[in-house]
């Protein structure tokens, strides 16, 4: 009897969950699918090597040669992939390679990203800048203190043009495999969420963690979209972060500060290792990214709190 009520109440958080996951899947391959063909239009044309030329040199000043500027305008419009396919072709030195990977972790696939970020409470114009900046901050700080000096800016990138057909079977299989991807993760991921939720394990997951959170500045009530957000991104763990925020399980508010957070660490996991088959030593992929988005949560509490005590009658955005 009693493993018949269990198998009833798996039953009910799996159908529960469907409808959900399949919604929001549905939202996000609306994203994904135009955004990823226009990043490829951009490519095929040479724009995006044409905004890399006029950026490049200020990439200079962060130990990075000015072809860097290819590599991060293709992060910010496509996935870490892209960023690793580029990477391979540039052969940077490891010192240099290691924080362009660390700049392109913080800022990539912004549209699809950042849209989740503001579905779930925050400025979007603040995403983009805080992501934006916290990628040239994490190259700064890694600059200072990497071993090793600046190598000679000798790298450049053979541009081959590809034939157009051949560019967009390669776009259809690739986006593809990415829309399987988010079906599967989205709906496996909320229907795990439910069954936590019916037997209570959520609890058991915040409560050793509530400890880390205080220090991180986030609220506990966060935890969970934290540890998704941690394990397998923004983009894959948003149904969870706006089912969360829509079940009023996460306040607006803690949403945004998790946010500030999670667009700048997140995907601990899959993301820094990806770099391992170009040899990168994955510790500096990691620690980095989690002291910035530290930093950021703890400043956007005493923005909060500041403009609370002088300005009483604003309202935080």
């Amino acid at each position: 009897m009693e493993n018949k009520t269990i198998t009833h109440r798996i039953k009910r958080s799996i159908f529960s969950a469907l409808p959900k996951g399949m919604k929001t899947a549905w939202w996000l391959i609306k994203i994904t699918i135009p955004v990823s063909f226009g990043v490829m239009l951009l490519d095929y044309f040479g724009i995006l090597s044409l905004i890399a030329l006029y950026t490049g040199s200020m990439f200079l000043h962060f130990g990075l040669p000015g072809v860097s500027a290819v590599v991060l305008v293709t992060s910010i419009f496509a996935s870490i992939y892209s960023v690793v396919a580029v990477l391979s072709i540039l052969e940077l030195p490891m010192r240099e390679g290691i924080i362009l990977a660390t700049m392109c972790l913080v800022s990539h696939n912004f549209i699809v990203e950042t849209t989740v970020t503001t579905r779930t409470g925050s400025s979007t114009i603040r995403m983009l800048l805080l992501r934006l900046g916290g990628s040239f901050v994490v190259a700064w700080m890694l600059n200072l203190i990497m071993p090793g000096s600046i190598s000679p800016d000798t790298h450049t990138i053979a541009r081959h043009q590809q034939d157009f057909s051949e560019m967009l079977m390669f776009w259809l299989n690739s986006t593809t495999r990415v829309i399987i991807k988010i079906i599967v993760l989205v709906n496996v991921l909320l229907i795990l969420q439910r069954i936590m939720d019916e037997f209570g394990w959520i609890t058991a997951i915040e409560k050793p963690l509530s400890p880390l959170m205080k220090i991180m500045g986030l609220p506990r009530s966060t935890t969970l979209s934290w540890v998704v957000a941690n394990l397998i991104g923004l983009a894959y763990g948003s149904a969870i972060m706006i089912d969360e925020s829509e079940k009023d399980k996460m306040s607006r508010e803690d949403a945004d500060l998790l946010n500030h957070h999670i667009s700048l660490s997140h995907s601990q996991l899959e993301d820094p290792l990806l770099f391992l088959t170009l040899g990168f030593t994955i510790h500096w992929l990691i620690w980095p990214r989690l002291i910035i988005a530290i930093a950021a949560v703890w400043l956007r509490k005493a923005e909060i709190k500041l403009v609370s005590v002088y300005f009483p009658e604003k309202k935080i955005v």
